[in-house]
């Protein structure tokens, strides 16, 4: 090869990268030499040199990436097992982003055929992102994606051994792939570690395909939270009283021991004796249920921390009726488990959005597609004319005619006033309101007593998708499609803080039950929790593998749960930031998770038509002593699997004396 062609190579390349400059400097530069000289124009090459310059000279045809592409991952499956992890996730990242290069250089037709020749490597674990990058069809929608523009602007972080890095460096060199090799440099960032691979199972922690890394999340990791129970609560007083009552009590069966005995030197009647002494067993008995029960409300080893907002003032009314829940609350366990009540929605057509059960499950809300919401209250569905099962507005008539209910026959109460599908709804702590959130990106706040909407609060720019009242109510937060959560007062339209930080839509939120933190769940696969507050982010929880749907908080706060789309559940402890225990058994989405009163026990449920029992209590001892010695956590047992015929879970929640309520809307049987 000639001087002339290589410098004929050489200002093609630049003026395809657009180096305006570099092409001009090159050619004054050539045009001066051959002033000079007229040697250059006959001078030869080495050979090694101009095949790299013709390598470069060709990264730019869209062959080069279905070819390179094709031998990277060749290599990478045919890799040593010990290494072929670390090197195939490797192969995702190079996927999306040469499928991206294609479509912004105009090779549409190539980029469709390179997109769906190597789709179904990545199918299993990122179907959701392919997904969405299925849709970008010209240069201008990596632009306007805002999913594809993250990509493009952003680095994978990856963890990868010293040896797999230094294979995949010489395997790049060697095969001269420059394309693959511009990719990985401009996309890429390896995190190189000395020693052995990280092992398979912990993989699991890299799982965003951009933004926090392991490394960032421990980072944030290290801020100080307070995970106990507020000071002054109910439970609280429920302790200090328990004590009081059993010692009165033990008093009181002082007194009565004392009257038996003189009972029995009094009396001669057989009869009247073994009585009095049935009497006497069974007021202890009843004293020791007591003392049992009031032990059991105190959650063992919680600190009590003082608020960060100004709670409410609890009527005492509702303070007496809460503490005589919580007095006759039943004690579960793994050997002990929770009576469950399911309410089922019939006749919905697909449209029933959410669900949701009062505290004490006399009231039970459902959100429909066609921007309604619906209240049925328990008490009234067995009366005369009434329903005795949740059912939507039309009711299959015998000649199998739909026939309309009029208002005086609806066996529900119809709330209207959102302009698109209600796709979240939630009772306060007492049933006394109700609030709900939709499409029409506002959340509106219905009193149950006047049957009225009250408040519309109006400052998310997109869908609403979650709504959550804190536990104390008067404040909720919401999850939106804008990536941020928000936190309300009952008594102000305007939002009173805004947490961003995620990088996808938030799909749920969920309050920490001293109040002073919120968790919120993210099509961005992590959950974070932030302070109230302050707004800041104080942890962030990454291992799920797709969007987290459902959360759920101990009641002493110090365990979190998370549940996926993939139907993976994962318990996090919130001082470490790190996961304890994954639940592995739904075959689905999880929708709902709720923690018992006590926090023994977790209830999960799915779109796969199952609730299942799972022991906190004992699982989670287990997996801390073998964290302690081995460094890795033991998956929680699944206690009882409860299958419905045909219904995915929509809703869970234990009420105050521990019993579990659920809601989900029967499906077409396949």
């Amino acid at each position: 090869m000639d001087q002339e062609e290589i410098d004929k190579v050489v200002l093609a390349y630049l003026d395809r990268r657009g180096f305006k400059q570099a092409g001009l400097a090159f050619q004054q530069e050539k045009q001066q030499n051959s002033k000079g000289s007229d040697i250059s124009s006959t001078a030869l090459i080495d050979p090694e040199i101009a095949k790299q310059i013709l390598a470069f000279s060709e990264v730019d045809g869209p062959a080069q990436y279905q070819e390179g592409y094709s031998k990277l991952r060749s290599w990478a499956y045919s890799s040593l097992d010990q290494y072929q992890h670390e090197l195939v996730r490797v192969l995702f990242p190079v996927f999306i982003h040469g499928f991206m290069d294609l479509v912004g250089k105009g090779h549409i037709s190539e980029a469709r055929v390179f997109f769906n020749s190597f789709r179904g490597d990545h199918e299993i674990i990122h179907a959701r992102d392919l997904q969405k990058l299925e849709g970008v069809l010209s240069p201008s929608h990596l632009e306007e994606m805002e999913f594809a523009r993250a990509l493009r602007q952003s680095k994978v972080n990856m963890k990868i051994c010293q040896y797999s890095y230094d294979l995949l460096l010489q395997y790049l060199h060697k095969s001269q792939s420059i394309t693959m090799l511009g990719i990985i440099n401009e996309h890429i960032n390896f995190q190189v570690s000395p020693g052995q691979p990280s092992s398979i199972a912990d993989d699991t922690e890299f799982v965003a395909l951009y933004g926090s890394g392991q490394d960032a999340a421990d980072l944030i990791n290290q801020k100080e939270i307070h995970w106990g129970l507020l000071e002054d609560s109910l439970e609280e007083k429920l302790e200090k009283n328990g004590v009081s009552n059993a010692d009165s009590e033990k008093a009181d069966g002082e007194l009565r021991e004392g009257e038996l005995e003189e009972n029995k030197k009094k009396s001669v009647d057989g009869g009247k004796q073994a009585s009095t002494l049935k009497k006497l067993k069974k007021d202890k008995a009843g004293s020791a249920t007591t003392k049992a029960r009031s032990e059991s409300t105190a959650v063992s080893g919680a600190p009590h921390v003082k608020p960060e907002l100004a709670l409410p003032v609890i009527p005492p009314e509702v303070e007496h009726s809460i503490l005589d829940d919580l007095r006759n609350r039943v004690q579960l366990s793994g050997g002990a488990l929770p009576s469950v009540s399911f309410y089922t929605f019939i006749n919905t057509h697909d449209g029933l959005n959410c669900a949701s059960i009062s505290n004490d499950g006399s009231l039970v809300a459902g959100g429909f597609s066609d921007s309604s919401l619906k209240v049925w209250d328990m008490a009234k569905l067995g009366q005369p004319n009434e329903f005795s099962s949740l059912q939507g507005e039309n009711e299959l008539a015998p000649n199998g005619q739909i026939r309309s209910n009029n208002a005086g026959e609806r066996p529900y109460t119809l709330f209207r006033g959102h302009c698109g599908p209600v796709h979240s709804a939630t009772f306060s702590p007492f049933g006394d309101f109700l609030l709900s959130s939709s499409s029409d990106s506002t959340i509106r706040l219905w009193s149950m007593n006047f049957n009225a909407n009250l408040v519309c609060y109006k400052g998310h720019n997109y869908p609403v998708w979650d709504v959550q009242f804190s536990p104390v109510g008067h404040y909720f937060a919401s999850a939106s499609h804008d990536r941020t959560a928000r936190i309300w007062s009952v008594e102000r339209i305007q939002p009173l803080r805004i947490m961003a930080g995620h990088l996808s839509d938030v799909d749920c939120v969920r309050w920490h039950s001293n109040c002073n933190y919120i968790a919120t769940g993210s099509s961005d696969k992590t959950v974070r929790l932030w302070d109230v507050q302050s707004g800041e982010c104080v942890r962030v929880f990454v291992g799920h593998r797709s969007m987290i749907l459902s959360l759920a908080m101990s009641s002493d706060g110090r365990y979190m749960a998370s549940g996926d789309e993939d139907g993976t559940i994962m318990m996090w402890d919130l001082a470490s930031g790190r996961c304890i225990s994954p639940l592995v058994g739904h075959n689905s989405c999880v929708w709902s998770l709720s923690f018992s009163c006590e926090g023994s026990l977790l209830a999960s449920g799915s779109a796969d038509c199952t609730v299942k029992i799972w022991d906190v209590a004992a699982s989670s001892k287990v997996a801390k002593n073998e964290e302690n010695k081995s460094g890795s956590a033991n998956r929680l047992r699944s206690l009882k699997t409860l299958p419905t015929k045909s219904t995915p879970v929509y809703a869970l929640q234990f009420s105050r004396r521990n019993l579990l309520f659920a809601a989900g809307a029967l499906s077409k049987q396949s």
